[in-house]
């Protein structure tokens, strides 16, 4: 089967959030969304199997380093190089604004996703992750 790659549009909403929900991630309100697209919505892809959206990935670039913030591809599809197709195709997205590094975070405990990530040239740094919630929408 053919897989087609393509920038995200609002129309694969619903189809998107079932692939984060089929994967058992997070569904990233509309909301949320709006405001990385109007950031860089060309480092948000989808993968099309049969016409239907089977996977998705997002990076982001601040103009110094990439980030590839999730890839979710549905369980039913896993396992026909459809994930690695998305990240060659967002890492030329990224080469094309010239950047030269990509960063992205891998929980602890997701050892298929480690190995993954290394086939695929991320090595894991001994970094620490520090993270503080921001209440927003007060002043």
């Amino acid at each position: 089967m053919v897989i087609h790659i393509r920038q995200f549009q609002w129309s694969d909403y619903d189809a998107v959030a079932a692939v984060w929900i089929a994967a058992d991630r997070d569904v990233l309100p509309r909301a949320e969304l709006e405001a990385k697209l109007t950031r860089d919505p060309e480092l948000f892809l989808v993968a099309e199997l049969g016409g239907a959206v089977a996977a998705v990935i997002m990076g982001t670039y601040d103009g110094r380093r990439g980030w590839i913030l999730r890839l979710a591809v549905h369980p039913a599809h896993r396992r026909k190089g459809i994930a690695t197709r998305l990240v060659d195709e967002l890492e030329s997205r990224f080469r094309q604004l010239n950047c030269p590094r990509v960063n992205l975070l891998v929980m602890p405990d997701n050892t298929a996703g480690l190995q993954f990530w290394q086939a695929l040239g991320y090595l894991p740094l001994p970094d620490v992750l520090c993270s503080k919630p921001l209440q927003v929408g007060r002043t």
